[in-house]
């Protein structure tokens, strides 16, 4: 009766139509909030790449954390998931605020230079930057294609920030760098998760959240040893040593 109430009022029928172009409205207002963050994570994930100063590694990382977070409270308001607004406050707790702290202080007591080397030189790093973000948009296309969420254009933008994450690893010769390129690949696997699922479930997003920091702890410490018996944290310098023994 209620379905034929509203079909049969001319009244009904207008505020019914206006409820869902409104809904639709506001569904591709958040989407298009979406890709817009979703770029400047990817961004940063490139700025990451080319900066050769720690203190700017870290102002990157600390700001695609917040780009990160918005975009999971943006994520959950849509999709309705409130433990998404648990993850983004955690997300804007942990990896502005704390991790970066964490790092500047490692950084200070370690002393560590302001420039740092790289194997590969900035340009040819952009280049492979790049061709793993095409990469990743040809691999993700399949899921796009079968997926109904409004996370989906975002997928592709998740896999090549984990890429890229891996690639500063890879790239950086110095050891504090390497962990900082980790936490973003572990950014990107979050992102991935947002735009795949709408989210893990809240118990597994702090077990990782506490993993993350156990983790920034142990390689602060670690570093500050390593530092202190062989002076240096140049992961090639470590390896002559080790070859000079």
């Amino acid at each position: 009766m209620e379905g034929n109430f509203w079909s049969l009022a001319p009244w009904g029928r207008g505020l019914g139509e206006g409820y869902f172009q409104y809904s639709d409205m506001n569904l591709h207002i958040a989407a298009q909030i979406n890709s817009f963050l979703a770029a400047l994570v990817l961004l940063t994930a490139f700025g990451m790449l080319v900066q050769k100063r720690v203190y700017g590694l870290i102002h990157l990382f600390a700001w695609q954390g917040v780009f990160l977070s918005l975009n999971t409270a943006i994520v959950g308001f849509v999709a309705g998931k409130h433990h998404l607004y648990i993850s983004s406050v955690l997300t804007l707790s942990l990896k502005v605020v704390l991790l970066p702290y964490i790092l500047h202080v490692l950084i200070n007591r370690l002393r560590i230079r302001k420039e740092v080397e790289t194997i590969v030189n900035i340009p040819m790093t952009m280049m492979i930057g790049i061709a793993l973000v095409i990469f990743s948009y040809h691999l993700t296309a399949p899921v796009r294609e079968l997926s109904n969420l409004v996370t989906r254009s975002t997928l592709a933008v998740a896999l090549a920030v984990v890429m890229i994450g891996l690639l500063m690893m890879i790239t950086r010769k110095h050891a504090v760098t390497q962990i900082i390129g980790f936490l973003a690949l572990e950014n990107g696997l979050f992102f991935a998760a947002t735009s795949a699922t709408y989210g893990m479930p809240l118990v597994v997003e702090l077990g990782v959240a506490l993993d993350v920091l156990i983790a920034a702890f142990i390689f602060g410490i670690f570093f500050f040893h390593i530092h202190t018996t062989f002076d240096t944290l140049d992961v090639d310098q470590m390896a002559r040593l080790k070859e000079g023994d």
